[in-house]
């Protein structure tokens, strides 16, 4: 790796305070920003890590939803049941060492392709609160790696809506157990919501014709021979575009069918 600084500031404004200092970059659980500082892709000049910040930590429950400090890690939001599905999903994200170091923060501020949490926070139609504002789900992811957050600007919380039904299915890729296709179904007072992830070269997306069906009736049976079009898709040494738009249908079918 290249030479930094590193910072552990004990507040949000400390931190952002760090962040404007050129180059500097932001550290949630570092496991995507360490590997990709191994494989010299990236040279901040200082690290600030977001780990010592104890106003960003913890889980709420507020009745109607749950607020998430942007630094909880994974293990803390798989133990915590408020939301059953989210926790299911936390709880299924890598191994035991991921889970323990990695950050919903920090997740969604990365917005991989392929990562579990952007489908949860869209699904649910969550709101990411930073230090600055608030963004409603639906504005906020902009494409693969690419979110609504301006430099420097961090994830503090996230305030997640309790669903009436909810499930997570992951199709996931053994070796890295990121989701080769994930789909996460939300029934709420607002309708129904399906996001997908894991599949689309755009990162995570709402399929609109799904949520259509399942508004009229909520069962499998009302997607059955349905999936979105392969174009887009992304296709490489695990599965082509066809083989992901199938296996969105048929992962969507199981989260609806696990939440009756």
């Amino acid at each position: 790796m290249y030479n930094f600084d590193y910072e552990k500031p004990s507040t949000v404004a400390d931190a952002v305070a760090a962040l404007g200092d050129e180059d500097a970059q932001a550290l949630g659980g570092g496991q995507t920003l360490i590997p990709t500082l191994k494989q010299r892709l990236a040279s901040p000049t200082t690290l600030v890590s977001l780990s010592g910040i104890s106003e960003m930590q913890g889980i709420t429950d507020e009745g109607g939803s749950i607020t998430i400090g942007g630094a909880t890690v994974h293990a803390d939001v798989a133990s915590n049941g408020a939301i059953a599905a989210l926790s299911d999903l936390a709880g299924n994200i890598g191994d035991p060492a991921v889970r323990n170091r990695g950050t919903i923060g920090g997740s969604l501020a990365n917005n991989d392709p392929s990562a579990c949490y952007p489908s949860a926070a869209l699904g649910l139609g969550a709101t990411i609160v930073t230090n600055t504002r608030e963004i409603a789900a639906d504005d906020y992811f902009q494409g693969m790696f690419s979110t609504a957050l301006d430099e420097g600007e961090i994830i503090t919380a996230v305030k997640v809506p309790k669903p009436e039904a909810a499930n997570y299915q992951k199709f996931e890729q053994p070796a890295s157990r990121f989701a080769l296709v994930g789909v996460f179904v939300a029934k709420t007072s607002g309708g129904v919501r399906v996001a997908v992830t894991g599949a689309s070269e755009e990162g995570v997306f709402r399929w609109s014709e799904a949520e259509a069906a399942l508004n009229g009736n909520f069962s499998a049976d009302a997607l059955e021979g349905m999936a979105p079009d392969a174009d887009g898709m992304i296709a490489d040494l695990h599965g082509t575009s066809a083989y992901r738009a199938h296996l969105v249908g048929v992962m969507t079918r199981r989260a609806v069918a696990a939440c009756s």
